[in-house]
Formats: C-alpha cells, structure tokens, sequence
C-alpha cells in the first residue's frame, strides 16, 4: 500500500508530499495504526493529534482521500492501494497533520453556548439534547462546508449543533438572544447542502436539530410577530 502524506514542519514551510511504502499486518488496521507505526521509525515523525482512538473525542480529524476522517476510524483497507493524508483543509496549518481548531471555540463563545437558566427537559427535548451532545467539534463538517471561512460570521453546523441544544431546552423566555445568534450566525449563511451530515463521524441526524431550531428560532418567531 502507498501512503501519500501532505507534510510541512512549520505553517511557514511550503507543504510537500512524502511517500511511504506500507504493508498492513491485519485487516482491522486504521490510518491512526498506519501513523503510529510508522513514526516508530521515522528519524522526523509525522505530526499527528490523538487522544482516546475511539471515535469518542474529534482530535485526529484529518482528510484521507479527500474526504474528512477521524484516523482512529478510517480503515485502510477501504482505501485498497493508495491513501493520500491531509490535514484539514479550513483551519490554520500548524505542523504536517495539526491544524489550529481554535476558531471552533471562539465561534462557541460568540454564540453564548451555555445555559443561563434551568433546562425545560420535556421527552423531545432530551431527544434533541442528547443528539446534539454527540457532536465531537471535530471539524469535519466545517470541511466540506461550502459556506464557511475561518474569521466569517457563519459558525457552520459546529456552532449550529450545540446551539440547537439550547433552542430545545431552554424555556421560552430565554430564547430570545439565542434565536438572534442563531438566526446570524447560521440561518442566515447556510445553503442547505447537509455536506455537513454525509461526513459527520458521529452520525449526528442534523435534519432533526434543523428543523427545531429554525421552527423556534426563526419561524414561530416570524408568525408570533405576524399576529401583532
């Protein structure tokens, strides 16, 4: 198998491919296995991000064939002969495989993402809560999001998902600032294309967070000021 892996020692230094020849010892090995072992012999490791290897936790979200994996899930032999390996293609690059997710965060606390009053939790509002709680804020959405640019106003389905949270939990008289960000910040900037939903490594049903957050962030609000 060939490994082609986009690396840069530095956001300075101009990216280039680097080629490895690599033989799979099993068929349960992912790319995470393949970066980890051929680091035990590199003289320059691959710089990669890691933590749980379970799929649980978004830190090595990477693009692998051109699509946005987590590399503790995408298992080689899908790929067949050839795996080309990049870091994600919307954030800051920081060295090889590490991207600076940061703004993912600062989007976060632009939207007031925390709960300022008790939560209304109703059966379906712990069914979107829960839903919703997946996301791993990963960035693989914000990958494939043709909307979406480091430093613009559209959040993108990272801001949207725990946004749609508090929309569903949250009692009425709270939601108004809320529905304000979410109406700024996301209604107004997506195009409705859910490349975001065919890449999400949680399979977080983002249709059903969508369709509450815009009934009560946008239209009820829309009829409510109808009616006076």
């Amino acid at each position: 198998m060939r490994l082609e892996i986009l690396r840069r020692k530095s956001a300075a230094e101009t990216p280039h491919i680097a080629y490895f020849d690599y033989d799979p010892t099993d068929s349960t090995e992912t790319v995470a296995t393949a970066l980890t072992r051929l680091n035990e012999t590199l003289p320059d490791p691959i710089r990669w991000e890691c933590s749980c290897l379970q799929r649980k936790c978004g830190a090595c979200a990477m693009v692998v064939n051109g699509r946005p994996v987590l590399a503790c899930g995408a298992q080689l032999l899908e790929y067949k002969d050839k795996v080309r390996i990049e870091p994600l293609r919307k954030f800051p690059v920081v060295a090889d495989l590490i991207v600076d997710r940061s703004i993912l965060y600062e989007n976060l606390s632009a939207l007031r993402c925390w709960m300022s009053a008790e939560a209304d939790m109703h059966q379906r509002a712990a069914d979107l809560g829960y839903e919703a709680s997946r996301c791993l804020q990963c960035g693989c959405c914000l990958d494939v999001c043709p909307n979406f640019a480091p430093g613009g106003d559209f959040s993108g389905m990272a801001g949207a998902v725990p946004l749609s949270r508090l929309l569903a939990e949250l009692p009425e008289a709270e939601l108004a600032e809320l529905s304000e960000q979410y109406r700024r910040h996301f209604y107004a900037g997506c195009g409705k294309s859910l490349a975001c939903r065919n890449v999400c490594p949680a399979g977080i049903g983002v249709d059903a967070l969508l369709v509450n957050s815009n009934a009560v962030a946008v239209w009820k609000r829309l009829l409510r000021r109808k009616r006076i």
